[in-house]
């Protein structure tokens, strides 16, 4: 069965695309249930649209509303998009569902694929809508409701309440086992996303996506604000979007916030994304923000971290040592900038808001989003050779020196790639990421770093590790002297990150 070509209009998403394609596309009749979820203004939408018309599927936009009027709502997509109408108003969602994909089975011979955009929604109202799609499933799967099929049938459910999406394939619900499908949508990455805003300058590309990062939507909604090109251009654009009380963007963290129905208490929620955007990254000192104790907080910072507001990342070297960042750029932003200046910003005051504010956008936001696309490049588009060998995930680590009573936080680290040796931890590389031009004494504090680590019990330093050092703002001359002298050394400017390995 030959898949669909992906439309000229959808950029990048190539194994996006490919993964959709190939599960749509059967060879054989009957019924098949994927999901795709991801954080609002990712894409998805755009995404499944695309797949829905050049399958010739249907797609089904959920709204908020009561379970009758959602119910007429989805009558009216199937009438509109298959010119067929059910002889009756449906029943329920297993009377809905059935007819839905029984009308689409006997629509000849070719693949269908109908669509359910923003699921969440209807579930709110209709809880036993899982269990609807399950006994259709099971029927399916027993072969009597698709006897009379001549087409397989792909049935997507889309969201983007994240947890509410992971949660369909997990624990007791009802389709646990039944999705041969189950895509996240991630934002794009900083490389692709400089391609898709068409941002050439590398530092505008840079601060732009320590702004709004790699999410699609971003860019129709700033479209009348236009595209910065050089760096000067970016206080301008702020000032028309993200810091303009009238634009959509001025609000968008509390927008992001109320997807998860779970978050009730969103005071609560707001002051944990404010402690872990304050660089507060440990659950003891996250709680110390908020004058509770880290059992308190252990179950908000589980729903932000399914929630995909925050990230958890583990100590490469240091079990139960989890460390949390803020997963959305503009998410960051908006704590560190909008929230502590509303009322200025509401007097329209943004340009002199952003000039004072630079200081807090270099070390805030700048700083932290550089180390993040630091072990990007790493992980995904370093080549072997800059990593000294096989390099596993990367992360950041903090190395103490008991002897100076100093503690040094360590921006890239990553383990070799290979055969375990016992207990033994081989580190394959060590990073320094800074947005500001590094001279020779940065490769000296690691050199130092490196021979912590490497007295460290259980732990030891590959023979061919590597010493990377990442600088925005590129390298003195000593530095790179320095690093020309020596093969353990890799120096990763902008340029290199954006287009090089």
């Amino acid at each position: 069965m030959n898949t669909p070509v992906k439309p000229s209009t959808l950029f990048d998403r190539e194994a996006e695309w490919d993964d959709l394609s190939r599960f749509a596309s059967p060879a054989l009749p009957g019924l098949r249930l994927g999901i795709v979820y991801g954080r609002r203004r990712f894409g998805k939408s755009f995404l499944l649209r695309r797949l829905a018309e050049t399958m010739d599927g249907v797609y089904h936009l959920a709204l908020r509303e009561e379970r009758r009027p959602a119910l007429d709502r989805f009558a009216s997509s199937l009438s509109q998009q298959l010119q067929w109408a059910p002889p009756q108003p449906f029943r329920d969602w297993i009377d809905a569902m059935e007819q839905a994909v029984g009308v689409l089975g006997r629509r000849g011979t070719q693949p269908q694929v109908l669509v359910i955009d923003e699921y969440p929604y209807l579930c709110q109202n209709s809880p036993d809508l899982d269990s609807a799609i399950q006994a259709l499933m099971d029927e399916a799967s027993a072969g009597r409701l698709a006897e009379r099929w001549t087409a397989p049938v792909s049935v997507v459910l889309c969201g983007s309440a994240v947890s509410v999406m992971a949660r369909i394939l997990s624990g007791t619900s009802p389709l646990r086992g039944r999705a041969t499908l189950d895509m996240p949508l991630a934002a794009f990455d900083y490389r692709q996303a400089r391609g898709y805003w068409g941002i050439d300058d590398l530092n505008t590309a840079f601060a732009v996506d320590t702004v709004v990062g790699g999410a699609a939507g971003y860019k129709d909604l700033t479209a009348d604000a236009g595209i910065p090109a050089t760096r000067h251009d970016l206080p301008a654009w702020l000032a028309a979007t993200v810091l303009n009380p009238s634009h959509v963007l001025f609000r968008e963290d509390e927008y992001l916030l109320r997807e998860d129905p779970r978050i009730t208490d969103e005071a609560v929620y707001y002051s944990v994304l404010q402690a872990v955007a304050n660089g507060r990254g440990t659950p003891t000192k996250i709680a110390e923000a908020l004058a509770r104790t880290s059992n308190d907080i252990s179950h908000h910072l589980g729903v932000m971290t399914t929630a995909g507001f925050v990230v958890r990342h583990e100590d490469l070297l240091a079990d139960r040592r989890p460390l949390y960042r803020v997963a959305d750029p503009i998410v960051r932003f908006h704590h560190l900038i909008n929230r502590r200046h509303r009322g200025r910003l509401e007097d329209r005051q943004a340009l002199e808001v952003w000039t004072e504010s630079e200081a807090t956008y270099r070390s805030g936001i700048a700083g932290p989003h550089f180390e993040s696309m630091c072990r990007l490049w790493t992980d995904r588009y370093a080549s072997e050779a800059a990593l000294g060998g096989p390099a596993g995930p990367s992360a950041s680590l903090q190395a103490n020196d008991r002897r100076a009573r100093q503690s040094f936080e360590l921006d890239v680290v990553a383990l070799r790639r290979g055969p375990a040796e016992g207990t033994l931890r081989i580190i394959q590389l060590i990073g320094e990421a800074k947005v500001h031009q590094l001279d020779v004494d940065a490769l000296e504090r690691l050199d130092r770093i490196g021979g912590l680590l490497d007295g460290r019990s259980g732990v030891t330093l590959a023979p061919t590790a590597k010493r990377l050092l990442f600088a925005a703002r590129g390298f003195t001359p000593r530095l790179t002297a320095a690093a020309a002298a020596r093969p353990d050394v890799e120096l990763v400017d902008l340029a290199r990150l954006y287009e090089s390995d």
